[in-house]
């Protein structure tokens, strides 16, 4: 069975792998810059939630969660989703989601905003329709792929 946990140091390899994979691939996070121990450790560390999926001990995700801005807009907040490649297609990310949608409200934010998912990115898109964000709009050559092409973007919202 598929958990749902907060990090731990004890996490840190394995999530600075998957993190790290996502990067490579290039095509779903901004961040062009891997990240080691040290700076995984603490990347990890600073975020308002880091959450980690697992079965039976195995990391197989994650996700950050952190204010999307600062002051009168704090109350707004930003995810990130990470799921191990040989992991994919168990409904992780879902998961991972339904989890930080729960955090977040706990923590006192009242919006969850994604400022960047990748029109390409069917996946995300479909499950982030499905429960129940919002599209604010596409926002033309917003991400430069790996092989130099702009492709759009599209912001999304949910109101927790």
């Amino acid at each position: 069975m598929i958990i749902v946990r907060a990090y731990t140091p004890q996490d840190t390899d394995a999530l600075v792998s998957i993190w790290n994979e996502v990067v490579r691939d290039g095509v779903a996070f901004p961040q062009e810059d891997y990240l080691d121990r040290e700076s995984g450790a603490a990347f990890f560390a600073e975020q308002s939630y880091t959450g980690v999926a697992e079965e039976d001990g195995q990391v197989l995700g994650l996700y950050i969660l952190h204010p999307n801005n600062i002051g009168r807009c704090r109350h707004i907040c930003n995810a990130s989703y990470a799921v191990a490649s040989s992991a994919r297609g168990r409904h992780i990310g879902e998961q991972l989601v339904l989890h930080c949608l729960a955090t977040a409200k706990q923590l006192g934010f009242k919006i969850l905003q994604f400022n960047a998912v990748v029109e390409s990115n069917t996946h995300a898109r479909h499950l982030y329709a499905r429960l129940g964000f919002q599209q604010l709009g596409t926002i033309p050559g917003g991400f430069r792929m790996p092989d130099g092409r702009y492709e759009n973007i599209c912001p999304y919202y949910h109101l927790l």
